[in-house]
């Protein structure tokens, strides 16, 4: 792809997040007010969670912008890892509590997973600050990417195995939106593990850094949509079902 084109793929699916992020917003709020109180936190932690990212976004969308000139190194990485930082422990949290768990284990999961979330992010953001662009097993990027993957898969095993018999307990439609919820969670979140190696991939497969910097944005704005709005949808829905005791 040529590198005019390559940076307005990046503009444009940035723009789309904005979208997404800030419509979404709006729709969380209003859809909130319309479910009994008990039910009501799950979907103002996905109001919360894409206000949050609208704001971040349009710095990053900036950020883009100023890589207009060439300068890629430019960039600032730094904005969706303060965004993540806030937002994956709360798409941990709304998780958990629109499902209303037991109290004991709903307060433990939350706590113990809050703690992973942050973690998870905050030692992928140290490998991230590696500019290693060869694919080096002993480099920080990889070393501090496989300490961030162990906190996802210590989530992922609480997310799936830890509430596996409380999720029997719930409705058979609450148990197939669930089921496709967890599909968006490994898909999602699968992409940023892989779009986070891209720049030391790219280089291997011959491709430029700059080539894997694009790839690398349009596999996180992408992921970032879905993880968001679309993980948010379905919580709303969770939530609704739950409203009329199903």
């Amino acid at each position: 792809m040529e590198p005019v084109q390559a940076y307005q793929l990046v503009y444009n699916l940035m723009s789309l997040s904005i979208a997404a992020m800030g419509s979404s917003f709006f729709f969380f709020v209003s859809a909130r007010s319309a479910l009994k109180p008990e039910n009501r936190m799950a979907v103002t932690l996905s109001a919360t969670v894409v206000l949050i990212a609208l704001y971040h976004y349009v710095r990053i969308f900036n950020s883009w912008v100023d890589t207009a000139g060439g300068t890629l190194g430019t960039f600032n990485e730094a904005y969706r890892y303060v965004d993540w930082i806030l937002t994956v422990p709360l798409l941990v949290a709304e998780l958990v509590l629109v499902l209303r768990l037991d109290s004991k284990l709903e307060s433990m999961l939350i706590k113990r997973n809050v703690v992973y979330a942050f973690l998870m992010i905050a030692t992928g953001y140290i490998g991230e600050m590696d500019e290693q662009t060869t694919v080096v097993l002993t480099s920080a990027r990889t070393i501090w990417g496989f300490i961030s993957s162990v906190f996802f898969v210590l989530i992922l095993r609480d997310l799936f195995g830890g509430i596996a018999v409380s999720i029997k307990k719930q409705s058979k439609e609450i148990q197939g939106i669930f089921r496709i919820l967890r599909v968006v969670l490994l898909a999602t979140w699968g992409v940023y593990p892989i779009a986070y190696l891209l720049p030391t991939i790219t280089t291997s497969i011959g491709l430029s850094v700059a080539d894997g910097m694009v790839l690398k944005q349009v596999g996180y704005t992408i992921a970032d949509i879905l993880a968001k709005p679309g993980y948010g949808l379905l919580i709303w829905k969770i939530a609704t079902l739950k409203d009329k005791g199903r």
